[in-house]
Protein backbone atom coordinates (compact mmCIF):
# COMPACT_ATOMS: atom_id res chain seq x y z
CA UNK A 1 0.00 0.00 0.00
CA UNK A 2 1.98 3.09 -1.44
CA UNK A 3 1.55 6.14 1.55
CA UNK A 4 2.13 9.63 0.09
CA UNK A 5 4.59 11.23 2.25
CA UNK A 6 4.94 14.97 0.06
CA UNK A 7 3.16 17.04 -2.29
CA UNK A 8 4.86 19.57 -3.96
CA UNK A 9 2.84 22.16 -6.26
CA UNK A 10 5.13 24.48 -8.20
CA UNK A 11 3.88 27.58 -9.74
CA UNK A 12 5.92 29.22 -13.23
CA UNK A 13 5.55 31.54 -15.53
CA UNK A 14 6.76 31.52 -19.43
CA UNK A 15 6.16 33.81 -22.25
CA UNK A 16 4.69 33.78 -25.52
CA UNK A 17 5.87 35.64 -28.66
CA UNK A 18 3.26 37.18 -30.84
CA UNK A 19 0.76 36.61 -28.29
CA UNK A 20 -1.84 38.82 -26.90
CA UNK A 21 -4.97 38.60 -24.32
CA UNK A 22 -7.97 40.76 -24.18
CA UNK A 23 -7.29 41.14 -20.38
CA UNK A 24 -5.25 40.29 -17.73
CA UNK A 25 -5.10 36.43 -16.82
CA UNK A 26 -7.54 35.65 -19.71
CA UNK A 27 -7.95 32.06 -20.21
CA UNK A 28 -8.95 31.66 -23.85
CA UNK A 29 -9.46 35.43 -25.16
CA UNK A 30 -5.83 35.16 -26.77
CA UNK A 31 -4.84 35.45 -30.13
CA UNK A 32 -2.31 36.32 -32.53
CA UNK A 33 -0.86 39.79 -31.78
CA UNK A 34 2.85 40.56 -33.91
CA UNK A 35 5.64 41.26 -31.95
CA UNK A 36 3.84 41.09 -28.42
CA UNK A 37 4.80 38.83 -25.60
CA UNK A 38 2.26 37.09 -23.53
CA UNK A 39 3.51 36.32 -20.04
CA UNK A 40 1.15 33.14 -18.97
CA UNK A 41 1.21 30.90 -15.49
CA UNK A 42 0.66 27.32 -14.98
CA UNK A 43 1.81 24.94 -12.57
CA UNK A 44 3.07 21.40 -11.74
CA UNK A 45 2.61 18.99 -9.32
CA UNK A 46 4.56 16.18 -8.15
CA UNK A 47 3.23 13.63 -5.45
CA UNK A 48 5.86 11.35 -4.16
CA UNK A 49 5.25 8.37 -1.74
CA UNK A 50 6.90 6.25 1.09
CA UNK A 51 8.46 3.67 -1.72
CA UNK A 52 9.86 5.96 -3.36
CA UNK A 53 7.33 6.15 -6.35
CA UNK A 54 6.79 9.74 -7.94
CA UNK A 55 3.81 10.74 -9.95
CA UNK A 56 4.00 13.96 -11.73
CA UNK A 57 1.44 16.34 -13.95
CA UNK A 58 1.96 19.96 -15.57
CA UNK A 59 -1.55 21.71 -15.42
CA UNK A 60 -2.69 22.72 -19.12
CA UNK A 61 -5.69 24.85 -20.47
CA UNK A 62 -6.83 24.21 -16.59
CA UNK A 63 -3.75 25.45 -14.93
CA UNK A 64 -5.58 28.70 -14.43
CA UNK A 65 -5.21 31.08 -11.29
CA UNK A 66 -8.64 29.90 -9.62
CA UNK A 67 -7.77 26.45 -10.38
CA UNK A 68 -4.29 26.48 -8.58
CA UNK A 69 -6.26 27.53 -5.16
CA UNK A 70 -8.52 24.35 -5.21
CA UNK A 71 -5.43 22.47 -5.95
CA UNK A 72 -3.47 23.82 -3.12
CA UNK A 73 -7.11 22.88 -1.22
CA UNK A 74 -6.75 19.33 -2.16
CA UNK A 75 -3.15 18.77 -2.10
CA UNK A 76 -2.95 19.38 1.41
CA UNK A 77 -5.18 16.66 2.26
CA UNK A 78 -2.89 14.18 0.66
CA UNK A 79 0.28 13.50 2.95
CA UNK A 80 -0.11 10.59 4.95
CA UNK A 81 -3.09 9.26 2.49
CA UNK A 82 -2.81 5.75 0.47
CA UNK A 83 -1.72 6.95 -3.16
CA UNK A 84 -4.84 4.20 -4.31
CA UNK A 85 -7.93 5.77 -3.12
CA UNK A 86 -8.31 7.08 -6.28
CA UNK A 87 -12.42 6.91 -5.92
CA UNK A 88 -12.57 7.46 -2.67
CA UNK A 89 -10.50 11.37 -2.65
CA UNK A 90 -13.04 11.88 -6.29
CA UNK A 91 -16.11 11.64 -3.95
CA UNK A 92 -14.30 13.26 -0.93
CA UNK A 93 -13.56 16.17 -2.93
CA UNK A 94 -16.67 16.42 -5.26
CA UNK A 95 -18.08 17.42 -1.61
CA UNK A 96 -15.57 19.68 -0.13
CA UNK A 97 -15.59 21.60 -3.63
CA UNK A 98 -19.03 21.73 -4.25
CA UNK A 99 -19.27 25.60 -3.59
CA UNK A 100 -16.56 25.87 -5.76
CA UNK A 101 -16.41 24.98 -9.73
CA UNK A 102 -14.01 21.48 -9.34
CA UNK A 103 -11.40 22.86 -11.70
CA UNK A 104 -8.58 22.37 -9.43
CA UNK A 105 -9.70 18.80 -8.45
CA UNK A 106 -8.50 16.96 -12.28
CA UNK A 107 -4.89 17.87 -11.77
CA UNK A 108 -4.56 16.57 -8.69
CA UNK A 109 -6.16 12.76 -9.96
CA UNK A 110 -4.18 13.27 -12.77
CA UNK A 111 -0.89 12.79 -11.05
CA UNK A 112 -2.29 10.69 -9.08
CA UNK A 113 -2.66 8.34 -12.30
CA UNK A 114 0.52 8.95 -13.34
CA UNK A 115 1.71 7.99 -9.78
CA UNK A 116 -0.51 4.83 -10.46
CA UNK A 117 0.70 4.02 -13.71
CA UNK A 118 4.31 4.40 -12.92
CA UNK A 119 3.91 1.89 -9.75
CA UNK A 120 2.01 -0.96 -11.89
CA UNK A 121 4.87 -0.05 -14.72
CA UNK A 122 1.84 0.21 -17.75
CA UNK A 123 0.53 3.77 -19.20
CA UNK A 124 -3.04 5.18 -18.03
CA UNK A 125 -4.70 3.55 -20.68
CA UNK A 126 -3.71 0.40 -20.28
CA UNK A 127 -4.11 -0.03 -17.18
CA UNK A 128 -8.03 0.95 -18.02
CA UNK A 129 -8.22 -0.81 -20.84
CA UNK A 130 -6.82 0.40 -23.76
CA UNK A 131 -9.47 0.52 -27.17
CA UNK A 132 -6.62 2.36 -29.42
CA UNK A 133 -2.82 3.75 -29.52
CA UNK A 134 -3.94 6.38 -32.48
CA UNK A 135 -6.51 9.06 -32.23
CA UNK A 136 -7.92 10.59 -35.52
CA UNK A 137 -6.81 14.60 -34.97
CA UNK A 138 -8.78 17.71 -36.00
CA UNK A 139 -7.05 21.06 -36.33
CA UNK A 140 -8.44 23.19 -33.73
CA UNK A 141 -7.75 27.17 -34.40
CA UNK A 142 -7.09 30.40 -32.81
CA UNK A 143 -10.00 33.23 -32.32
CA UNK A 144 -10.09 34.93 -35.67
CA UNK A 145 -7.75 38.58 -34.93
CA UNK A 146 -6.28 41.14 -37.09
CA UNK A 147 -2.87 39.67 -38.21
CA UNK A 148 -2.59 36.24 -39.15
CA UNK A 149 -6.49 34.41 -39.21
CA UNK A 150 -8.19 38.26 -40.07
CA UNK A 151 -10.35 37.53 -42.95
CA UNK A 152 -12.65 34.41 -44.41
CA UNK A 153 -9.65 33.97 -47.12
CA UNK A 154 -6.81 33.65 -44.26
CA UNK A 155 -9.16 30.73 -42.52
CA UNK A 156 -9.81 29.10 -45.89
CA UNK A 157 -6.46 28.91 -46.75
CA UNK A 158 -5.21 27.48 -43.40
CA UNK A 159 -7.54 24.70 -43.85
CA UNK A 160 -6.53 23.84 -47.36
CA UNK A 161 -3.07 23.97 -45.51
CA UNK A 162 -4.34 21.69 -42.86
CA UNK A 163 -5.71 19.67 -45.13
CA UNK A 164 -2.37 18.64 -47.33
CA UNK A 165 -0.65 18.24 -44.17
CA UNK A 166 -3.21 15.31 -43.67
CA UNK A 167 -5.63 16.42 -41.34
CA UNK A 168 -9.56 15.18 -41.81
CA UNK A 169 -11.51 17.03 -39.41
CA UNK A 170 -11.14 21.28 -38.80
CA UNK A 171 -12.36 23.32 -36.09
CA UNK A 172 -12.57 26.86 -36.39
CA UNK A 173 -13.10 30.14 -33.44
CA UNK A 174 -14.54 32.83 -34.84
CA UNK A 175 -13.94 36.29 -34.14
CA UNK A 176 -14.51 37.52 -30.30
CA UNK A 177 -17.06 40.06 -31.82
CA UNK A 178 -19.62 37.49 -32.29
CA UNK A 179 -21.11 39.02 -35.90
CA UNK A 180 -23.22 36.52 -36.66
CA UNK A 181 -23.26 37.33 -40.08
CA UNK A 182 -19.69 37.87 -40.64
CA UNK A 183 -19.68 33.70 -38.55
CA UNK A 184 -22.07 32.86 -41.43
CA UNK A 185 -20.55 34.06 -43.90
CA UNK A 186 -17.25 32.21 -42.59
CA UNK A 187 -18.60 28.80 -42.57
CA UNK A 188 -20.02 28.98 -45.80
CA UNK A 189 -16.90 29.48 -47.18
CA UNK A 190 -15.08 26.78 -45.43
CA UNK A 191 -17.65 24.87 -46.71
CA UNK A 192 -17.24 25.38 -50.16
CA UNK A 193 -13.60 24.88 -50.08
CA UNK A 194 -12.94 21.75 -47.61
CA UNK A 195 -16.22 20.42 -46.82
CA UNK A 196 -15.64 17.77 -49.46
CA UNK A 197 -12.83 16.76 -47.86
CA UNK A 198 -13.00 17.73 -43.85
CA UNK A 199 -15.39 17.29 -41.42
CA UNK A 200 -15.89 20.90 -40.11
CA UNK A 201 -16.94 21.99 -36.59
CA UNK A 202 -17.55 25.56 -35.76
CA UNK A 203 -16.22 26.28 -31.86
CA UNK A 204 -18.72 30.20 -31.21
CA UNK A 205 -17.24 29.93 -27.86
CA UNK A 206 -20.63 31.75 -26.56
CA UNK A 207 -19.35 34.79 -28.23
CA UNK A 208 -22.83 35.28 -30.29
CA UNK A 209 -24.72 37.49 -28.70
CA UNK A 210 -28.01 36.21 -28.77
CA UNK A 211 -30.20 33.41 -29.70
CA UNK A 212 -31.80 34.85 -32.64
CA UNK A 213 -27.81 35.10 -33.59
CA UNK A 214 -27.19 31.35 -32.91
CA UNK A 215 -29.71 29.88 -34.77
CA UNK A 216 -29.09 31.97 -37.71
CA UNK A 217 -25.47 30.49 -37.86
CA UNK A 218 -26.47 27.32 -36.72
CA UNK A 219 -28.48 27.38 -40.25
CA UNK A 220 -24.97 28.19 -42.03
CA UNK A 221 -23.92 25.34 -40.78
CA UNK A 222 -26.57 23.10 -41.57
CA UNK A 223 -25.88 24.60 -45.24
CA UNK A 224 -22.47 23.86 -45.12
CA UNK A 225 -23.07 20.84 -44.09
CA UNK A 226 -20.94 20.88 -40.36
CA UNK A 227 -20.05 17.87 -38.14
CA UNK A 228 -20.80 19.77 -34.82
CA UNK A 229 -21.76 23.36 -33.74
CA UNK A 230 -20.62 23.92 -30.07
CA UNK A 231 -20.69 26.69 -27.30
CA UNK A 232 -23.70 28.79 -29.76
CA UNK A 233 -23.87 31.93 -27.60
CA UNK A 234 -23.61 33.72 -24.42
CA UNK A 235 -25.69 32.03 -22.49
CA UNK A 236 -22.36 30.18 -21.83
CA UNK A 237 -24.32 26.79 -22.94
CA UNK A 238 -25.70 26.34 -19.60
CA UNK A 239 -29.08 26.66 -20.60
CA UNK A 240 -30.98 22.92 -21.53
CA UNK A 241 -33.96 24.51 -22.48
CA UNK A 242 -32.84 26.87 -24.99
CA UNK A 243 -30.52 24.38 -26.58
CA UNK A 244 -33.07 21.70 -26.73
CA UNK A 245 -34.89 24.62 -28.43
CA UNK A 246 -32.27 25.35 -31.04
CA UNK A 247 -31.64 21.73 -31.56
CA UNK A 248 -35.17 21.72 -32.67
CA UNK A 249 -34.64 24.61 -35.38
CA UNK A 250 -31.28 23.24 -36.93
CA UNK A 251 -30.24 19.93 -38.19
CA UNK A 252 -26.06 19.91 -37.13
CA UNK A 253 -25.77 18.74 -34.47
CA UNK A 254 -24.82 20.15 -31.08
CA UNK A 255 -21.57 19.97 -28.62
CA UNK A 256 -22.12 21.40 -25.44
CA UNK A 257 -21.70 20.83 -21.81
CA UNK A 258 -18.01 22.25 -21.45
CA UNK A 259 -18.60 24.59 -19.37
CA UNK A 260 -20.63 22.12 -17.26
CA UNK A 261 -19.51 20.66 -14.47
CA UNK A 262 -19.82 17.57 -12.42
CA UNK A 263 -21.14 13.96 -13.56
CA UNK A 264 -24.45 14.91 -12.44
CA UNK A 265 -25.36 18.10 -13.88
CA UNK A 266 -24.26 16.45 -17.59
CA UNK A 267 -26.16 13.46 -16.72
CA UNK A 268 -29.36 16.31 -16.16
CA UNK A 269 -28.35 17.91 -19.28
CA UNK A 270 -28.54 14.85 -21.57
CA UNK A 271 -31.93 14.02 -20.28
CA UNK A 272 -33.19 17.32 -20.72
CA UNK A 273 -32.04 17.09 -24.42
CA UNK A 274 -29.64 19.52 -24.44
CA UNK A 275 -26.52 18.63 -26.57
CA UNK A 276 -26.25 15.92 -29.30
CA UNK A 277 -22.26 15.30 -28.29
CA UNK A 278 -20.97 15.62 -24.69
CA UNK A 279 -17.85 17.55 -24.01
CA UNK A 280 -15.48 16.32 -20.93
CA UNK A 281 -12.08 16.97 -19.87
CA UNK A 282 -9.77 15.66 -17.61
CA UNK A 283 -8.43 18.55 -16.32
CA UNK A 284 -12.22 19.76 -16.03
CA UNK A 285 -14.37 17.47 -15.07
CA UNK A 286 -12.30 15.91 -11.80
CA UNK A 287 -9.10 14.15 -13.26
CA UNK A 288 -9.96 11.02 -15.29
CA UNK A 289 -11.75 9.11 -12.92
CA UNK A 290 -14.46 12.21 -13.53
CA UNK A 291 -14.21 12.07 -16.83
CA UNK A 292 -14.10 8.30 -17.04
CA UNK A 293 -17.84 8.15 -15.16
CA UNK A 294 -18.97 10.97 -17.90
CA UNK A 295 -18.14 8.97 -21.33
CA UNK A 296 -19.77 6.06 -19.92
CA UNK A 297 -22.39 7.46 -18.53
CA UNK A 298 -22.77 8.82 -21.90
CA UNK A 299 -21.91 5.49 -23.50
CA UNK A 300 -25.50 4.43 -21.77
CA UNK A 301 -27.08 7.43 -23.46
CA UNK A 302 -25.78 5.59 -26.71
CA UNK A 303 -23.99 9.34 -27.04
CA UNK A 304 -20.50 10.08 -27.95
CA UNK A 305 -17.88 12.19 -26.03
CA UNK A 306 -15.74 14.69 -27.10
CA UNK A 307 -12.59 15.27 -25.08
CA UNK A 308 -11.38 19.32 -24.69
CA UNK A 309 -7.76 20.35 -25.91
CA UNK A 310 -4.62 18.61 -26.14
CA UNK A 311 -1.98 16.82 -23.47
CA UNK A 312 -0.78 13.69 -22.24
CA UNK A 313 -3.56 12.57 -19.77
CA UNK A 314 -6.15 13.59 -22.54
CA UNK A 315 -4.57 11.06 -24.90
CA UNK A 316 -4.35 8.34 -22.47
CA UNK A 317 -8.48 9.30 -21.70
CA UNK A 318 -9.62 9.01 -25.88
CA UNK A 319 -7.04 5.78 -26.32
CA UNK A 320 -9.54 3.80 -23.39
CA UNK A 321 -12.74 5.21 -24.79
CA UNK A 322 -15.13 3.88 -27.75
CA UNK A 323 -17.76 6.47 -28.10
CA UNK A 324 -15.67 9.28 -29.41
CA UNK A 325 -14.22 10.69 -32.65
CA UNK A 326 -11.66 13.54 -32.50
CA UNK A 327 -8.52 14.05 -30.64
CA UNK A 328 -8.52 17.92 -30.21
CA UNK A 329 -4.76 19.91 -31.71
CA UNK A 330 -5.56 22.94 -30.02
CA UNK A 331 -5.12 25.61 -30.55
CA UNK A 332 -2.75 26.11 -33.83
CA UNK A 333 -2.91 28.57 -36.52
CA UNK A 334 -0.27 29.49 -39.57
CA UNK A 335 1.92 31.96 -37.83
CA UNK A 336 1.85 30.27 -33.93
CA UNK A 337 2.60 27.82 -32.25
CA UNK A 338 0.66 26.14 -29.38
CA UNK A 339 0.61 28.34 -26.34
CA UNK A 340 0.93 25.67 -23.85
CA UNK A 341 4.18 25.53 -22.33
CA UNK A 342 7.24 23.29 -23.54
CA UNK A 343 7.77 21.31 -20.89
CA UNK A 344 8.83 18.12 -22.26
CA UNK A 345 11.68 16.12 -22.00
CA UNK A 346 10.75 13.23 -24.10
CA UNK A 347 9.67 14.90 -28.08
CA UNK A 348 6.29 14.83 -26.59
CA UNK A 349 4.20 17.38 -28.43
CA UNK A 350 0.75 19.38 -29.12
CA UNK A 351 1.99 21.34 -32.13
CA UNK A 352 0.31 21.76 -35.81
CA UNK A 353 2.81 19.21 -37.19
CA UNK A 354 2.25 16.80 -34.30
CA UNK A 355 0.01 14.28 -36.59
CA UNK A 356 1.23 11.21 -38.87
CA UNK A 357 0.71 10.73 -42.30
CA UNK A 358 -2.92 9.25 -41.70
CA UNK A 359 -3.79 12.60 -39.31
CA UNK A 360 -3.25 10.79 -36.45
CA UNK A 361 -1.28 10.95 -33.00
CA UNK A 362 -0.05 8.59 -31.08
CA UNK A 363 -1.06 7.22 -27.57
CA UNK A 364 2.53 7.26 -24.90
CA UNK A 365 3.09 3.92 -23.81
CA UNK A 366 5.06 4.41 -21.56
CA UNK A 367 4.39 3.89 -17.19
CA UNK A 368 2.04 6.47 -16.40
CA UNK A 369 0.97 9.49 -18.41
CA UNK A 370 3.54 8.07 -20.61
CA UNK A 371 5.96 11.37 -21.35
CA UNK A 372 9.24 12.76 -19.20
CA UNK A 373 9.13 16.53 -17.78
CA UNK A 374 12.12 19.03 -18.45
CA UNK A 375 12.38 19.54 -15.13
CA UNK A 376 15.39 22.11 -15.92
CA UNK A 377 13.16 23.80 -17.90
CA UNK A 378 10.32 23.78 -15.15
CA UNK A 379 12.16 24.73 -11.72
CA UNK A 380 13.91 27.71 -14.27
CA UNK A 381 10.54 29.11 -14.60
CA UNK A 382 9.42 28.42 -10.96
CA UNK A 383 7.74 31.45 -9.42
CA UNK A 384 6.82 29.96 -6.06
CA UNK A 385 6.62 26.53 -4.43
CA UNK A 386 4.17 25.14 -2.23
CA UNK A 387 4.91 21.77 -0.21
CA UNK A 388 2.77 19.38 2.00
CA UNK A 389 4.51 16.67 4.17
CA UNK A 390 7.57 15.55 4.25
CA UNK A 391 10.19 18.65 3.73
Amino acid sequence: MPIIERVEVIDFKYDVKDMGSSFTNAHNHVGYVEGSTLSLSKYAIIVECDDGSRGEYVALWGGTRPALAQTLMLASDLPGRDADQREAFYTEWNRRLCHMDHMGQGPVDIVLWDLAGKQAGKSISRMIGQYRNKLPTYASTYHGDEGMLHSKKAFTDFALQCYEMGYRAFKHHGWFDGDARKEASLILALGETVGDKMKLMYDAASDLKTFADALYVGRACDDANFFWYEDPYRDNSLSAFSHKKLRSMIKTPLLITEHVRALEAKCDFIMAGGTDFVRVDPEYDMGITGALKTAHMAEAFGLDVEIHAPGPAHRQLMASIRNTNFYEMAEVGPKLSNILPPCYACGYKDELDSIDENGCVSVPDGPGLGVTYDWDWLNYHATNRFVFGKK
